[in-house]
């Protein structure tokens, strides 16, 4: 298997003079093997940012090395989403590849979502951190719904299919992610407005219940400022 992977990429790297079907089944792979990696990243990556983050607000205390795996791990979350989008895009036919600038300009897109929203989650875990288990869940079914209802055909048997809705369902409740064909504008109003309302009341709540003396007074600054970036 791992000889296999090294030879496809290996002709991902060379492909220029195969021919059209080759090229395909290349993409085609190519294509999923980002797909997994996109998942690995959420459902193991993205959570555990949210914890470090949570672990320096609760000590209140960071060494660098824990700052720079912050840094690191948010980048490292942000491009694996440009990544899928450059699969995804090589994949379909129809679409031009990203120039270097669009994919500068997606990749900033995707981090000034995703930092607000993990910072919203890791604030309102330092007051309640058994809430995340109850938010989670009710946030991950509505957007389990959501994808459902926008009647996905990513697998090819209806088993499949749904343990593909719940794992995108994940990736939705920490960002952005189109999972059907047609315009996005519509379901992107509904998203991001749905995920704005939910990560303010989180840092609302934070702002709200948190004592006075808790030395976290650095962080309402931080909080005014997310806002303007996830908008």
């Amino acid at each position: 298997r791992c000889l296999h992977m090294l030879r496809v990429g290996w002709k991902v790297c060379w492909a220029q003079e195969e021919d059209e079907d080759e090229q395909s089944h290349i993409a085609f792979l190519s294509h999923d093997i980002s797909m997994l990696r996109l998942f690995e990243t959420f459902l193991e990556n993205t959570p555990q940012l949210a914890l470090l983050l949570y672990t320096i607000l609760h000590t209140n205390e960071a060494k660098p090395s824990q700052g720079l795996g912050i840094c690191t791990a948010f980048l490292c979350v942000t491009w694996s989403l440009l990544d899928y989008h450059q699969s995804l895009r090589a994949f379909l036919q129809d679409k031009h590849a990203l120039s270097p600038g669009s994919s500068f300009l997606y990749f900033l897109w995707n981090l000034f979502l995703l930092c607000p929203r993990v910072l919203a989650i890791a604030l309102f875990a330092l007051l309640w951190p058994y809430g995340v288990a109850v938010h989670f869940p009710l946030v991950w079914l509505a957007m389990f719904l959501w994808v459902s209802l926008q009647g996905t055909d990513f697998m090819e048997s209806p088993g499949p299919e749904q343990l593909y809705r719940a794992m995108v369902a994940v990736i939705l409740y920490f960002s952005w992610f189109n999972v059907a064909p047609g315009r996005t504008l519509p379901r992107s109003i509904i998203y991001h407005g749905f995920v704005l309302v939910d990560s303010a009341l989180l840092a609302l709540s934070w702002l709200w219940w948190r004592p006075p003396d808790d030395g976290h007074a650095y962080l309402v600054p931080v909080v005014a400022a997310a806002l303007p970036c996830y908008l």
